[in-house]
């Protein structure tokens, strides 16, 4: 079992680990360039090669979607309540506590972990989760109509070609296929590698308050996942895939959300180092019971 947890783990350190030396070595690293390239070709890529060819029906994908959707509506109601234990604005803590890190740190784990088959699953919970950033993030942020955000996201063409071939049960013409398969390789290894380089450029300045925190958002995260998948009586791989991409770290997304927005950076900053730092030691042990 513990040689099956390092294979899980060695790719994801592997990668963070080779973006965060690379900065600290001083070497450029051309953040915005390679997260658009990911956030546009990449991601859309990756949910059509993933999707268009799993074997996934489309009520079980709704499914998973509806039960990550009402994951983090439970966890944005628990955020009063945490925001009173810590004695802290809501409005910091709604985006840490709704969005973990589905992308750059959960894909990788849950392909190491389940596979291609699983894969599609933690797709499916990724998309769900960036749907909610694009949408209620751009909402909180004032950032104008989220439904233009929404209009101006590939992501979201994608998953409508996607789920129309799992609908008519037709695949893509072998050339595009390919084309597409090829695209979405770079994905992944980019994502963590961009998540090294993240953590490497995050200055944090309270590691208790981080710590603190993480230990009341994980647990909460991995419960709530795991009552609304049984309730909603997912398939078992599904239901672990949900309850571990719930139980990621928080998003880096989430410290350049409160930098745009001057909600406390350096205090969102430390919960995304801290839980980051921390999954190192709850993931296996959370893999060991899912796996």
């Amino acid at each position: 079992m513990l040689a099956e947890l390092f294979a899980v783990m060695a790719p994801v350190l592997a990668g963070a680990g080779l973006g965060y030396t690379w900065v600290r070595l001083g070497h450029p690293y051309p953040v915005d360039f390679v997260t658009r390239l990911v956030f546009n070709i990449g991601t859309p890529a990756l949910v059509l090669a993933s999707l268009s060819g799993a074997e996934i029906d489309a009520t079980t994908f709704g499914r998973t979607m509806l039960a990550t959707s009402l994951v983090m509506v439970s966890m944005a109601v628990a955020t009063f309540f945490v925001a009173k234990m810590l004695a802290r604005d809501w409005r910091v803590l709604l985006a840490p506590m709704m969005y973990p890190n589905t992308g750059n740190m959960g894909l990788p784990v849950v392909l190491y972990a389940f596979g291609s088959a699983g894969f599609a699953y933690g797709i499916t919970v990724m998309v769900t989760v960036s749907l909610f950033q694009f949408t209620l993030g751009s909402l909180l942020g004032s950032q104008g109509n989220p439904l233009k955000t929404l209009a101006k996201t590939p992501t979201v063409y994608a998953i409508v070609i996607a789920m129309t071939l799992l609908l008519t049960d037709t695949s893509l013409p072998l050339w595009l296929a390919n084309s597409v398969d090829l695209m979405s390789g770079f994905t992944v290894p980019l994502m963590l590698i961009t998540l090294g380089v993240s953590l490497a450029s995050i200055q944090v300045k309270s590691l208790r308050s981080g710590i603190r925190f993480s230990l009341i958002r994980i647990p909460l995260a991995a419960v709530i996942a795991w009552a609304i998948g049984y309730l909603l009586q997912l398939p078992a791989m599904a239901h672990s895939i949900l309850i571990l991409q719930m139980s990621m770290p928080v998003a880096v997304f989430n410290y350049l959300f409160a930098q745009r927005a001057k909600r406390e950076p350096g205090y969102v900053a430390s919960l995304v180092f801290c839980s980051t730092l921390m999954a190192l030691f709850y993931l296996p042990i959370l893999l060991a019971l899912l796996m």
